[in-house]
């Protein structure tokens, strides 16, 4: 019975034996801490160069000049012009509406009798005070008597004033009956009709202009900062116009049109802190290629173009760090800080000056608490102003 366990309790101390031999003669570990994790970042390499800013604004298109079309003498409308409805395009110097003008020649043929008759009292009146004079001076007259001469002149010559006067004014009134058209330009509404009586002073049309179209441009003051204009009176130079373009979707298809600021309204806001400037466009109904109209009332986004600034480099928003910082990657990977001077901001762009020359390669990525000298992996640089 003993026999048949010792042959396994010898195997099972051999096994141990060749263990503990195994364990005693293998070489040691060389333990070693973790290598540090080197982050892989999104570059791109600086180029730094000339900028033209841009400042963006919206408004809505109005005429340059608008106004009621009222008659200055009453009477029957006896026509209407075709253009005379709303919408109707007319030229300066059309005759818009004519008002009967039978009342008018009669007064005017009256003023011209009434100017007639006071020339000739001037005359009587002339010859009878050079009589009164002559026999002043041969003492054959009374005082009395050449002082009624002297007077019949004077009264005579005011008559021939005051008839003058209503002659000019009966044949204004005559040419009057003609509304003529100020401008060129349309008609935004309009409230006359043939055989209707208007009176004096009454507004039976409203019309604008067509030479220019205006858009008022709401711009931030500190916008104002980039662009060639100024709020104070000018001297004797150039008044700088800055260019425009001026979008807008108009017939189911986006359209631009090229326009300039003429003027400042120069007042500040007090409560938006905006400046208005004010863009002119030139003849905006007439054709020009498939452009449309540039319709007055429609809205329309506006791109002034401002100053140009040399050596500007244009970054994406994730290039600036923590304390508007520009990490820098050098040839051998590592980070170095530096310290940006902010012209600009826009959107998700910034506009820097200095601290990165050009050609260098910049960090876009986010860095949490990154230090000076740390190691990156940068990925292919992306083209200048890539986000």
């Amino acid at each position: 019975m003993m026999r048949r366990y010792l042959g396994a309790v010898l195997a099972a101390a051999a096994g141990l034996g060749l263990a503990m031999v195994i364990f005693a003669t293998a070489p040691e570990l060389d333990v070693q801490p973790p290598s540090p994790k080197v982050p892989v970042v999104r570059t791109m390499e600086a180029r730094p160069g000339p900028v033209q800013m841009t400042v963006t604004a919206h408004g809505e298109v109005v005429p340059k000049a608008e106004s009621h079309l009222v008659p200055e003498v009453a009477g029957r409308v006896v026509s209407v012009a075709e253009s005379m409805v709303s919408g109707g395009f007319f030229n300066r110097g059309d005759v818009l509406v004519e008002i009967e003008r039978v009342d008018y020649e009669v007064a005017l043929e009256s003023s011209r009798a009434r100017l007639v008759s006071a020339e000739s009292e001037l005359a009587n009146a002339e010859k009878t005070y050079e009589r009164a004079e002559e026999l002043r001076e041969a003492q054959s007259i009374s005082e009395s008597r050449h002082d009624d001469a002297l007077n019949r002149l004077t009264i005579a010559r005011a008559a021939l004033r005051e008839a003058r006067a209503r002659l000019a004014r009966a044949e204004r009134d005559l040419e009057r009956t003609r509304m003529t058209a100020p401008y060129d330009g349309r008609v935004r509404s309009e409230r006359v009709d043939a055989g209707q009586f208007v009176n004096r002073g009454e507004s039976i049309a409203t019309l604008y202009s067509v030479d220019f179209a205006e858009v008022r441009l709401p711009v931030r003051d500190e916008d104002m900062a980039y662009l060639p204009l100024s709020l104070a009176r000018r001297g004797g130079g150039t008044p700088e116009h800055p260019g425009v373009v001026l979008r807008a979707r108009f017939a189911g298809a986006e359209h631009a049109w090229e326009a300039r600021i003429v003027r400042t309204e120069g007042e500040l806001d007090p409560d938006t802190r905006m400046v208005n400037l004010v863009a002119q466009v030139p003849r905006p109904y007439e054709p020009v290629g498939d452009l449309p109209p540039l319709t007055v009332g429609l809205f329309v986004e506006a791109e002034i173009h401002g100053e140009t600034f040399d050596e500007v480099l244009v970054l994406p928003r994730s290039a600036l760090q923590r304390d508007n910082r520009i990490y820098v990657v050098l040839p051998d990977g590592r980070l170095s800080f530096r310290d940006a001077e902010i012209l600009r901001s826009t959107g998700d762009l910034y506009y820097l000056r200095g601290a990165v020359e050009a050609g260098e390669t910049i960090c876009l990525s986010a860095l949490d608490n990154a230090t000076e000298g740390q190691r990156v992996r940068p990925l292919d640089p992306a083209p200048a102003g890539a986000g």
